[in-house]
């Protein structure tokens, strides 16, 4: 469960900063050598979710839960803009639906 949760972020955190430098550059007068390491953060994210071993649906369903919380996490440290308590509820709903749907018993 600690390495489906933990894969689940570090996919987050790739997803999150491949879209951020390309905000960087484009609303932020950012560099547009930005884009080469954002693309590599994408390509990472996409390979990092092949590696989880349940049906893709699934993953895709759950992961939505963990990237909701990352990104209320990304918006507190990285653009200092403290999260509402409507924020953190939202983003541990989100977990709670997570967990729901990627550790359920099954029949095997």
């Amino acid at each position: 469960m600690l390495k489906t949760l933990l894969l689940f972020l570090i996919t987050a955190v790739a997803e999150i900063v491949g879209c951020y430098l390309p905000y960087l550059w484009l609303r932020k007068a950012g560099s547009a050598w930005l884009l080469l390491p954002a693309a590599a953060s994408l390509a990472l994210f996409a390979w990092l979710l092949t590696l989880h071993p349940t049906a893709s649906g699934r993953v895709y369903a759950a992961y939505g839960g963990v990237y909701v919380t990352v990104a209320i996490f990304w918006l507190w440290w990285v653009d200092a803009v403290k999260p509402s308590r409507w924020d953190l509820l939202g983003a541990a709903l989100c977990l709670a639906g997570m967990a729901v749907i990627m550790f359920a018993p099954r029949p095997a």
